[in-house]
């Protein structure tokens, strides 16, 4: 894949404004497009859009496949007469700067069930030959996810997949049977939302591309424990008697965590997955692919070495590097799918060996300004007088902290360095980049922007210029991430010229 030269944002819609508890796909995302179009920008990068799990991480879903239903946009839905003005009068009030998962789901999933059954009492022939065209060319994924939210309901919300009674557990037929006609109007509520998350989705990519924008997505390297994907095929998962996983994903300690980070992930048998031509995996790209036109493939660096900890740590630090089948994959990708538009994430520990399976499928790779003037293994690669060409930078990642957080924050918690290490750092950043630190997220910005690396993307977080009040998550931490939103008066035009102005000085227009 060659990438133009351009530029654009990180922004995950659940953190657009919005009055009803979360961003969605509705009228905001519109506006935030149009934004994008007067700024210059030409890519909107966004965060797995799978269904959050645990933690509320997009990292971490009930499904690789299915579109997260809280995107779904209640005035879209009114739109297409399946609500009406009135079911969305009575509206709690929500907190303008933050998104609270608990309320936002308590209050969006009985009006979801109402727009299902009334869908399915006065949709139009047309609709419901087009919603049951979508059930039938996403069977394969679709009515498992269904029937496995249907079960996770009926089981309470909380409980594990290997939890429930042993046979259904087990996905024995008959017991797949008897849940199935029990928990038929839930399911049916269950494919309603994933068409209308997909028909929403697909009609929000096409006014991006009418005014010049691709749309970023990211696909996690592994997979939630507590999904519909380990729950159908366990024979992919390395599980013990129980369906625990016997070994999960992290990775060693590094600027985060001085104890790793233990994700929980079960890890894949890649054996098994390699009978079938890695299958599971061509699907799996390509089914993202339909959704986004480019795709940062995260922890890239897992492909050719993963992390593997015993089941029952407790910290990451217990783990070994195991070799992954990298090579044979991406051939099979390849030959599936032709070159697809992948941007490798290579962060962390990034060995000539993760470069060169990078390099001989011509992957991007991908810096981060911020670890630049510091301590990380990674620093002299992401100075942007070492920058490559068929590179994507950006000032910072989800992951980070907001830049003015990063120039500002001292706390111990945000990240493994030390408070000397921190001095260095800045003393450093403020010499090479040749700034007194006044507005180092613009100083940053520019960086980017003018550096020879063909995609700058920019956190929505740095053009706003917030500070660590706005950080998106820390890695390592189990609660308070992903919850971030900002209001409608925030973006202003003014915002979008400066940024215009800066991507048309440097030709990334």
């Amino acid at each position: 894949m060659k990438l133009a030269r351009s530029s654009g944002v990180l922004l995950h819609p659940t953190s657009l404004p919005g009055k009803f508890g979360a961003g969605d796909l509705g009228p905001e995302a519109y506006r935030f497009a149009d934004f994008l179009a007067a700024a210059g920008q030409r890519v909107w990068q966004v965060l797995p859009l799978g269904p959050t799990g645990y933690g509320d991480s997009p990292y971490q879903s009930f499904s690789t496949f299915a579109g997260n239903p809280l995107l779904v946009s209640l005035e879209k839905l009114m739109e297409d007469g399946d609500l009406s003005a009135q079911d969305l009068a009575d509206r709690p009030e929500f907190p303008d700067y933050l998104l609270d998962y608990g309320r936002a789901k308590q209050y969006r999933r009985p009006l979801l069930k109402l727009a299902a059954e009334n869908f399915q009492t006065t949709a139009t022939p047309a609709r419901r030959e087009r919603y049951e065209a979508f059930c039938h060319e996403n069977a394969a994924w679709l009515d498992n996810y269904a029937l496995f939210m249907a079960l996770k309901e009926a089981h309470g919300g909380e409980k594990v997949w290997n939890r429930w009674e042993p046979d259904i557990a087990a996905r024995q037929p008959e017991a797949v049977r008897r849940w199935t006609e029990r928990l038929t109007p839930q399911i049916k509520v269950q494919q309603y939302g994933q068409y209308q998350f997909f028909k929403q989705w697909s009609e929000l990519k096409s006014y991006c591309r009418e005014r010049g924008i691709q749309t970023m997505g990211d696909i996690p390297i592994f997979v939630a424990h507590d999904s519909a994907d380990v729950w159908s095929r366990p024979d992919l998962f390395h599980l013990d008697a129980d369906g625990n996983p016997s070994v999960q994903a992290g990775v060693p300690p590094d600027y985060f965590s001085a104890t790793g980070q233990l994700w929980g992930n079960p890890l894949y048998r890649w054996d098994a997955m390699a009978a079938d031509g890695y299958e599971w995996w061509i699907e799996r790209l390509r089914s993202t692919l339909r959704l986004v036109d480019l795709l940062r493939l995260d922890h890239f660096r897992g492909f050719e070495a993963f992390w593997e900890v015993p089941g029952k740590e407790t910290t990451a630090i217990g783990g070994r590097w195991v070799k992954a089948p990298g090579v044979p994959l991406f051939e099979a990708v390849r030959t599936a799918l032709g070159d697809p538009p992948i941007v490798a994430e290579t962060l962390g520990v990034i060995t000539p060996e993760v470069e060169s399976l990078r390099e001989r499928f011509g992957f991007p790779g991908m810096g981060v300004l911020q670890f630049a003037f510091g301590v990380d293994p990674q620093a002299p690669e992401f100075m942007p007088h070492n920058f490559l060409r068929h590179f994507v930078v950006y000032t910072g990642t989800h992951d980070n902290d907001t830049t003015l957080g990063w120039w500002t924050n001292s706390d111990p918690r945000s990240s493994t360095r030390s408070a000397e290490n921190i001095r260095r750092e800045r003393e450093f950043a403020l010499k090479y980049l040749g700034t007194d630190g006044r507005e180092m997220n613009w100083v940053f910005i520019r960086t980017i922007l003018a550096s020879v690396a063909s995609l700058a993307i920019t956190p929505v977080q740095d053009i706003l210029g917030l500070g660590t009040e706005a950080r998106m998550n820390l890695p390592g931490t189990r609660s308070g991430n992903w919850r971030w939103r900002f209001t409608r008066e925030q973006l202003t035009p003014a915002i979008a010229e400066r940024l215009r102005e800066l991507t048309e000085i440097y030709q990334r227009t």
